[in-house]
């Protein structure tokens, strides 16, 4: 039973505590308990989706290489002005001591690898020049070498590539912890010898038409979706709805079967003597086999039959709501059935086709399988190149400046989509 205070005008409990207290630490109690029950959840997102987030935009600046194998090197190139060029005697010494140290305890090889990154054949140059430098101080002894008033010299007559700035520049953009180095690669750009950034060779810069190629192909498909998408989900939402469950199940039985298997079927169905070009030749469409795989159209098939149901669901879950008495209503006031379509019925669509683009272009961005087993050598778009560097060449780097390119993508798409149709349109049923 709570007591009131006559002069205060303050309710208390029976225990001579405060009620408001008491409701405060309630509903702290309550916020503790639903934290809670959410926790589970929380830390599972956190796990399998922030982190690997983050790590990701860690590794696309995380450069330990040099600071592994060149320890002092590489702090002390970080102070020498490349135009300053040759480099000073001291800094010399420091590279030639640490790389035959490196030589020695096969600390070299990362390094030289790291450095191969900017320019083909730096990595030989590297051991090359290590390996002879340390077979020198093994026969002249270490601090005859490293006294060598012409150490420099000694280096450029291992080999003449160090002679020219250029090679002491990548010595140094490849020296940093941290770089935005391969966030340049991903989009074509480098350093150059004095830190200026630049454009890269016209011969290698591949990544921004990659991301063009990309994106063109993932509009395509979406357009040709919601194209297809459309009709199907309104005789879906047209007919008795005993009848649209039998045909969802028909739409729904391709996610019974993996995504491999069902490339890989096309990949059967559209080759030069599959079922498609013989059904055809059979039916007089064409004369001889067409090339349907291996090129843009074979992408454009597979990807479409692979992605239709995330564009009719959402759809069909929209045109199900829609109360057909509308379209009655807009032809009794003597609109015709086209004026009626695309003045009535179709505003009313809007939130199921959001949903459809948004949910088959961002797919569509980083489809990897479907254009590498179909597509032909100009079809393969930037998850082929990001699963290329993280397992064949190792470059974990580039690969995770790649993958945050397509982050970026569907971050600005989706930023665009916020501005133009808006997310809090997007229902699903």
């Amino acid at each position: 039973m709570a007591t009131v205070d006559p002069i205060a005008g303050e309710v208390f409990t029976v225990n001579g505590v405060p009620l408001k207290v008491m409701l405060r630490k309630a509903e702290r109690n309550k916020k503790i308990r639903a934290f809670g029950l959410i926790l589970p959840l929380l830390l599972f997102l956190l796990i399998t989706f922030v982190y690997p987030i983050l790590s990701m935009l860690h590794r696309s600046i995380q450069n330990p290489e040099m600071g592994y194998a060149f320890p002092s090197f590489s702090a002390k190139i970080l102070e020498w002005n490349a135009s300053d060029f040759p480099p000073p005697n001291d800094l010399v010494q420091t590279f030639v001591r640490e790389a035959i140290e490196a030589n020695r305890t096969k600390k070299i090889g990362r390094a030289a690898k790291r450095l191969n990154y900017h320019q083909s054949g730096f990595r030989s140059l590297t051991k090359k020049t290590a390996n002879k430098l340390d077979k020198a101080a093994k026969k002249e002894g270490l601090e005859v070498v490293l006294q060598d008033p012409n150490l420099y010299d000694r280096m450029v007559k291992i080999d003449k590539r160090w002679k020219k700035p250029e090679s002491w520049g990548i010595l140094k953009n490849a020296s940093p912890p941290t770089t935005a180095w391969f966030l340049l690669q991903a989009v074509d750009q480098d350093y150059d010898a004095f830190g200026n950034i630049v454009p890269v060779d016209e011969q290698i810069a591949i990544h921004v038409t990659i991301l063009w190629r990309t994106i063109w192909i993932s509009a395509v498909v979406t357009i040709l979706c919601l194209a297809l998408g459309f009709p199907i989900a309104y005789l879906l939402g047209s007919i008795p709805t005993r009848q649209s469950n039998i045909l969802i199940l028909l739409l729904l039985l391709p996610f019974w079967t993996s995504l491999l298997v069902r490339t890989t079927a096309w990949l059967v169905l559209l080759q030069g003597e599959g079922v498609v070009n013989d059904l055809a030749i059979m039916a007089g469409l064409w004369d001889e086999p067409l090339q349907l795989v291996r090129n843009r159209l074979g992408t454009y098939i597979a990807m479409v039959h692979i992605l239709l149901p995330f564009m009719t669901l959402p759809l069909f879950a929209v045109m199900k709501s829609i109360d057909p008495y509308h379209m009655k209503a807009a032809l009794s006031l003597g609109a015709d059935p086209v004026r009626s379509f695309v003045k009535v019925y179709l505003p009313q669509t809007m939130p199921g086709i959001g949903a459809g683009v948004l949910l088959v272009f961002i797919l569509s961005l980083g489809y990897y399988i479907t254009p590498a087993l179909v597509g032909g050598p100009g079809d393969q778009m930037l998850s082929y190149f990001i699963a290329f560097h993280a397992n064949s060449t190792v470059n974990w780097g580039l690969a995770s400046a790649l993958a945050c390119l397509l982050m970026a993508c569907v971050l600005v798409f989706f930023s665009m989509y916020q501005r133009t149709v808006g997310i809090g349109t997007i229902r699903m049923g």
